[in-house]
């Protein structure tokens, strides 16, 4: 049985998240022609400044969708052999045996095997996924930090392999899509940004989606809070940050209004082909950074409750900022939820994630906003 929006309840379900301990969220979910937008708390704790569901906000790894569709559109035109190994475009990035292993697909897919390169970028996190041996430090060294992306991929590229390529379960790691980035560049002549903004964002007809050019998210915002596992008590402000540690992989800016937006037209077949669309949603199974191993497809991941319709997406990270945003497969429900703060689960004596109230609410709410 589908249920209709019901705004009373979602009003409670995101009130709850705020009162377990998230200072500020907003929201969109769309069934059919029925829209309800909400908040709860505060863009600015200093403030008091109250979050309003129209703020643009970091979205983290939900960028990753976006630099998948882009590579399904070069393979629609010619341009990129998804089965063809990465050394046929890019050899002096992933260099020898590995880069004739690894393909196109299973850098969108995450089964290349290639190490993730934060570690080695933020020396404070060396120790992941060692949570108790690692430190927020970087995050602040880091904060105006200009990376380029071949420096960060190397990183991923030398360091010890997590499997070999192609095996499953893979990893999830950001090194695939800064090497999707070089890839569109490769093959369009342009950069992946400006690729991605004009075969993706301006044709879903999104207007306050982009990559940013500077520290800076411009225009209504909240400021968003990091935690690290209670390491940063009371947790920090990270709104003003260089999102080049992340690029095509993680830094794109939007709305839960445009997000929706996105993924209706996505699934509609008006940004890649219905053939394209079935090609992203074959998964396999990942490691995610949490350590789960989850279904992931071609830059889509499903989620789905017992006996309940499935709904394709993305959830994303950045440093205090966490967004989720999923579809429906037949495209007539929608959500997209944005909070800020992250990391908010302490270590128990083990070095492990200790459950946090949070973490009951804002399943509540997604269960709520797709499931009614």
């Amino acid at each position: 049985m589908r249920n209709p929006l019901d705004p009373t309840k979602l009003h409670a379900a995101i009130e709850n998240v705020h009162r377990a301990g998230v200072p500020g969220l907003f929201a969109e979910v769309r069934d059919g022609d029925q829209v309800w937008r909400g908040a709860a708390g505060v863009a600015d704790v200093a403030t008091d400044r109250p979050v309003t569901a129209d703020m643009r906000h970091r979205i983290g790894s939900v960028t990753k969708t976006f630099t998948a569709a882009a590579v399904m559109q070069q393979v629609e035109s010619g341009r990129i052999d998804l089965d063809a190994p990465i050394a046929k475009y890019l050899p002096e990035l992933v260099p020898g045996e590995r880069g004739d292993a690894i393909t196109v697909r299973m850098l969108i897919n995450h089964t290349s095997g290639l190490a993730e390169y934060l570690p080695y970028a933020y020396p404070s996190l060396r120790a992941f996924p060692v949570l108790a041996d690692t430190g927020p430090q970087s995050l602040d060294d880091h904060r105006f930090t200009r990376f380029h992306p071949t420096e960060l991929i190397e990183m991923g590229v030398t360091a010890p392999a997590f499997a070999a390529p192609g095996g499953t379960p893979g990893l999830y790691s950001n090194t695939n899509y800064l090497l999707l980035g070089q890839l569109l560049e490769q093959v369009t002549g342009t950069t992946p940004e400006r690729c991605i903004t004009q075969n993706v964002i301006e044709r879903a007809g999104l207007r306050d989606t982009g990559f940013p050019a500077d520290p800076y998210v411009h225009g209504p915002h909240s400021q968003i809070y990091e935690a690290w596992f209670g390491m940063i008590d009371p947790p920090r402000d990270y709104s003003v940050y260089d999102m080049s540690w992340v690029g095509p992989a993680a830094s794109l800016i939007s709305t839960v209004a445009d997000l929706n937006r996105f993924f209706g037209r996505l699934v509609a077949g008006e940004i890649v082909s219905p053939s394209s669309l079935a090609q992203m949603q074959r998964t396999v199974q990942v490691v995610s950074q949490e350590g789960r191993t989850i279904d992931y497809g071609l830059g889509l991941h499903p989620m789905e409750a017992p006996g309940q319709d499935t709904f394709w997406g993305h959830g994303g990270t950045v440093w205090g900022g966490g967004t989720l945003s999923m579809i429906r497969a037949d495209g007539g429900r929608q959500m997209s939820v944005a909070v800020n703060l992250q990391r908010w689960n302490r270590l128990d004596p083990s070095g492990r994630p200790q459950p946090h109230p949070i973490d009951a609410a804002l399943a509540a709410l997604y269960q709520v906003a797709m499931y009614g």
